[in-house]
């Protein structure tokens, strides 16, 4: 198996890209990423001959699929580096369209096609530690993005993403500045069994219990991070629990849903409903400015740069962080608008 380090000429250029920023997001014709548009399921078909990479990073990445505008944000911040710096690097893209079986077996194909680095974002925590073990044996590091697994931490080499935990406490801590404290609020939770969903509702659950006991979540269910889901259960929320003020999504998506079914039960979302939600995409701030959102906790999408920055220093035998935290803020209604058009997902 290729195990080769990087050309000094390689590193300079990844880590100068870096130093650029995350770059356009918009989508381009002329690809040069593999697998682009390639379920994950059918990644074996790609028996790219590794000698034709000519020296080129070369990275195999299993998406989770298009849950949320969040999830497009990062796979075209992923793309588009690679589109950029199509001289140095080469990605092999596999979309599981929300499954893990079709992330394994996009992990097993790049494995036969002897990829220098794999990545992934984990759909659901664990399962992993047959597909991480073949990677291990096999000389390829493993890079977490945006979510973790529930391995043994030698099976990979680093995780990239926020802190989902404490995100959870501060959505928990805003919505009870947001509601005075006390009143009966409900809570949208994101794929069960995926690292971000648990730790979110984690974080939030027990900021609620520790520090305000008079805020109660009388109602928590999974919307799968997807709008559509979103909006059904927050209908169900609704008229089991008329009486509430307050929803925690873990992510935008399902809070824009949940908006939609609060006006067409006839109520005010951000106002008679306030709303909390994690992510920070366009939309939600789109919301806020109509008055329909009032705070979202950003878990930030774009992180291209950092990943094949860090994918660069595996190749070439560095170490890394076991955990490389990403810069992220909160954002609340009264400064949405100021900083709308900033938003670059």
């Amino acid at each position: 198996m290729k195990r080769k380090l990087l050309s000094a000429i390689l590193c300079a250029s990844m880590v100068a890209a870096s130093l650029a920023g995350c770059g356009s997001t918009a989508a381009k014709e002329e690809a040069t990423v593999e697998n682009e548009a390639t379920p994950a399921g059918d990644a074996a078909d790609d028996t790219a001959d590794d000698s034709a990479s000519d020296g080129k990073l070369v990275v195999g990445f299993a998406q989770i699929g298009q849950e949320s505008g969040w999830r497009d944000a990062e796979t075209m911040s992923i793309q588009t580096y690679a589109e950029e710096h199509a001289d140095t690097v080469e990605l092999k893209f596999a979309d599981a369209q929300q499954k893990q079986e079709n992330q394994i077996k996009a992990i097993k194909s790049f494995i036969e096609q002897d990829v220098d680095v794999i990545g992934l974002a984990p759909v659901v925590e664990t399962g992993w530690d047959q597909v991480f073990a073949e990677a291990q044996d096999a000389g390829i590091p493993i890079i977490l993005l945006d979510r973790t697994a529930d391995v043994d931490e030698s099976l990979y080499a680093t995780f990239i993403g926020s802190d989902f935990i404490e995100e959870g406490k501060l959505a928990a801590q805003n919505m009870a500045e947001l509601i005075g404290g006390k009143g009966k609020i409900v809570e949208l939770e994101g794929t069960v069994g995926a690292s971000a969903a648990t730790d979110r509702k984690t974080g939030f659950d027990e900021e609620i219990a520790a520090n305000y006991p008079d805020i109660e979540i009388v109602a928590s269910q999974t919307g799968d991070f997807t709008r559509a889901q979103g909006k059904e259960v927050m209908e169900s929320f609704l008229k089991s629990n008329p009486d509430i003020v307050g929803v925690y999504a873990h992510n935008d998506d399902m809070a824009l849903g949940a908006i939609e079914a609060i006006k067409e039960a006839g109520l005010k979302p951000g106002e008679d409903i306030k709303t909390v939600s994690v992510d920070g995409v366009k939309g939600i701030f789109e919301a806020m400015v109509a008055g329909e959102a009032n705070c979202t906790v950003e878990c930030n999408p774009l992180l291209g740069p950092l990943f094949f920055e860090t994918a660069a220093k595996l190749k070439a035998g560095e170490s890394v962080e076991k955990w490389v935290k990403s810069v992220d803020g909160v954002f609340t209604s009264d400064i949405a608008a100021d900083v709308i058009d900033d938003r670059a997902y």
